[in-house]
């Protein structure tokens, strides 16, 4: 899993691990945290390993993915998780914030699943976590992260309809707003998003891992392309 350290990542290396599954997961600068997924999987009974991978830099996050499958011994389930979230008005996007965003939220997937598939075999699982802003944007300045979001919307209707054959399954997991430290459900714009939520709450890093966990287990077995939106019915 790319971007495990942390929020949504660090709940879904948890909740597979939970569910049996021996777990890798990427991080970029903040090696504690890593580390400290690492022993809490570790705790619930499956080994775990932390990998220094910056998902901007392609060979990085391919040699992240083949050491992967060498050190645990296979590999059946990708989880693209890490992101880029700029916000800001459209005249101060700066190009090269452009082509870090598109890097990490785009490209980055693309390259995992590239590096991925080779070493799957037929029921492995490919998951991506998206946005609810790929489908509904209410507020101003997120131009850039909307375009990006919505990019893997496309992958994943492509990779599933070309890796269907191989029995590998694609899928796009969309949150809304979850309760991070990127997000906290006590910041600024709380009370707003969650006028717009019809629960009139923020999500918990764990109702999304509770959605990839679906998809990477056997009840998920027959759903490809699609994706699953976990957002409190924010974009009803």
């Amino acid at each position: 899993m790319t971007g495990g350290g942390r929020g949504i990542g660090a709940a879904v290396a948890l909740r597979l691990a939970q569910q049996g599954a021996d777990v890798a997961l990427t991080f970029h600068n903040n090696e504690r945290r890593a580390e400290e997924v690492v022993d809490q999987v570790k705790a619930a009974g499956r080994r775990a390993v932390a990998i220094q991978a910056d998902s901007a830099d392609p060979a990085a996050l391919t040699a992240a993915i083949d050491r992967t499958a060498d050190e645990l011994g296979r590999l059946d389930i990708l989880v693209n998780n890490a992101g880029g979230f700029p916000v800001g008005p459209l005249e101060q996007v700066r190009l090269e914030e452009f082509d870090h965003t598109v890097a990490v939220n785009v490209r980055a997937p693309f390259v995992a699943a590239q590096a991925a598939v080779p070493h799957m075999r037929a029921g492995g699982r490919i998951i991506t976590i998206g946005s609810m802003v790929a489908d509904r944007v209410v507020f101003p300045g997120f131009s850039l992260y909307a375009m990006s979001k919505t990019a893997l919307t496309g992958l994943t209707k492509a990779l599933g309809r070309e890796l269907g054959p191989r029995g590998i399954t694609v899928n796009l997991v969309s949150p809304g707003a979850t309760d991070t430290e990127l997000n906290p459900a006590d910041g600024p714009n709380a009370e707003v998003i969650n006028g717009f939520t019809a629960l009139g709450r923020y999500a918990a890093p764990a109702d999304v891992a509770a959605a990839v966990a679906f998809l990477a287990g056997e009840d998920g077995q027959y759903i490809t392309g699609a994706t699953l939106t976990v957002d409190g019915g924010f974009t009803i």
